[in-house]
């Protein structure tokens, strides 16, 4: 048996839906009869397909079923789509760092982190594909539309250590981000969050019967209509940098989600968001940071603001007074 441990942005999640996220091709119907023959336990115990699991608690699943070899009751369990060495060349493609308990990868926009309804494609399944023998655990997300700095446990211990770095603030986290308008020179924005809409229109939207979300925001320039920002999530709820910026009145720049028409003000600015997460410092100090991707170096230069660039982890102390 295998342990995955739950993190933080699954809390609460169905064990089937968790299920299908972290394991490619594994079915409804092969989780159902998985369960039923105690082959995948939580914390030990047998459960049903609906139970709800927290943040910490440990999922095992046979290894078989992790290495998408074999059979299910059965049932094929398919194969990663992608070829090993293609998998891993696109995944070098992306790599800043690397040790023996963790990958730091530049996320390009547009490429999700897990997979979903219509996503073939993902890091988790690049993962799945390129190291079959031993598949790096995911410990955090970053929005699909999102760029920048994804890191990636390889293996389970370091897993386990690297989701309570990140549950319990360990880690700090930084996203460079242009928004439309000027949200003031910092500030803290406190604001609830909860998913709103049916399927396929799901949007977060602040509520005060959501999960509590907090970010802090630091400006590092302003021209014109705009404003380069620093953003630091406190807590890790979906979307949440794009919902607290447009619920402050300075919606992210290609944000349509959030802002609708309002998020492509000119022509001249890739239709893309312009949120990337650019800086990562781990608990034993070590330093990461991933270089912006192209529509975003394209906006600084339109606005001129180069010479905002930060270098290094921005300091948000004014933000939290």
């Amino acid at each position: 048996m295998i342990d995955i441990i739950v993190p933080a942005a699954e809390d609460g999640t169905r064990l089937d839906r968790f299920l299908r996220r972290q394991i490619d091709g594994l079915n409804q119907v092969q989780i159902e009869k998985l369960l039923r023959a105690g082959k995948i336990r939580v914390d030990g115990a047998k459960v049903k397909s609906n139970f709800r699991v927290a943040c910490d608690m440990s999922v095992s699943v046979p290894e078989f079923v992790l290495n998408n070899a074999g059979s299910v009751s059965g049932h094929k369990v398919r194969k990663p789509a992608m070829p090993k060495q293609a998998a891993l060349a696109d995944l070098q493609a992306m790599m800043l760092s690397s040790n023996d308990d963790w990958l730091a990868l530049n996320k390009p926009a547009g490429l999700a982190v897990q997979g979903g309804s219509g996503t073939n494609r993902h890091i988790d399944g690049l993962l799945a594909a390129a190291y079959p023998e031993q598949r790096p655990k995911l410990v955090h997300r970053i929005d699909k539309d999102t760029s920048g700095l994804l890191l990636v446990a390889a293996h389970l211990e370091s897993a386990r250590s690297l989701t309570k770095a990140f549950e319990y603030g360990d880690i700090e986290k930084s996203y460079l981000a242009i928004v439309i308008g000027d949200p003031g020179s910092s500030g803290r924005i406190s604001a609830p969050l909860m998913k709103s809409g049916g399927q396929g229109h799901q949007k977060m939207v602040v509520d005060a019967a959501g999960q509590s979300a907090v970010s802090l925001y630091l400006r590092l320039a302003r021209i014109g209509d705009y404003a380069l920002v620093a953003l630091r999530p406190l807590t890790g709820r979906t979307h949440q940098l794009r919902v607290h910026m447009a619920s402050h009145g300075t919606p992210i720049l290609g944000d349509g989600k959030y802002a609708g028409a309002k998020a492509h003000p000119v022509s001249q600015f890739a239709r893309q968001l312009h949120l990337h997460a650019q800086f990562l410092t781990l608990p034993d100090g070590h330093k990461l940071s991933a270089p912006l991707p192209k529509h975003f170096v394209d906006a600084i230069s339109l606005l001129g603001c180069e010479a905002h660039m930060p270098i290094s982890m921005p300091d948000f102390a004014s933000a939290t007074r």
